[in-house]
């Protein structure tokens, strides 16, 4: 009898045990997992936002540091359509002429594969409840020319906050360890680029 209770037991021992080895083992992956997830979507939209400032860059001659105006951009906005035509009154036809023949709207430019997308939630960051992208710009001397730069950062706590919080925390020490923004950047402050640090 005491011999039957005690096997219960310990196999009831061995199963809640073999449970907390399987769990301990997979939180990390489970974490990673949802991490690569999330770093995927926040990366696309910080890439539309690059797109987005690049081609109001184009026209402005400098970055917007505020979200409405470059979602007013985008919707209202508008990209000549031009055609390079020969010139006539040139006989080796050496020489074109721009010809604007059309407008195209800017949002349909950038965003017409992508039927779904929708302009207003470009400065919302995923998984953060409704928070936005901290974007900033400015313009900086870079061998005695003055060149627009844009900055957009998320750190790990604003779109991880619903993760184990010890797990963010060593992610966001590891990247300060290696010298690392402890989150997603696109651009800098300080250079002329927009490239981002996942790439």
């Amino acid at each position: 009898m005491k011999s039957s209770i005690l096997k219960v037991v310990l196999a009831i021992g061995i199963i809640v045990l073999a449970y907390f080895v399987y769990a301990s083992i997979m939180e990390p992956i489970r974490f990673e997992k949802t991490l690569n997830q999330r770093n995927a979507k926040i990366v696309s939209h910080l890439k539309d936002i690059r797109s987005a400032q690049t081609l109001y860059k184009q026209f402005h001659n400098k970055y917007t540091s505020d979200f409405d105006t470059l979602i007013d951009f985008l919707r209202n906005g508008q990209i000549p359509i031009v055609k390079m035509v020969a010139d006539p009154t040139d006989t080796t036809y050496t020489r074109t002429i721009n010809d604007t023949i059309g407008y195209i709207a800017i949002s349909d430019s950038l965003f017409s594969n992508r039927p779904n997308f929708k302009l207003d939630e470009l400065p919302i960051i995923p998984y953060s409840d409704g928070k936005k992208f901290d974007m900033k710009t400015d313009m900086v001397d870079k061998g005695g020319v003055i060149v627009p730069v844009i900055e957009v950062v998320v750190p790990y706590e604003v779109y991880l906050s619903d993760l184990d919080q010890q797990d963010v925390v060593n992610l966001a020490e590891r990247q300060k360890a290696m010298n690392r923004y402890p989150g997603l950047v696109m651009g800098s402050l300080t250079e002329a680029t927009t490239d981002g640090n996942w790439e």
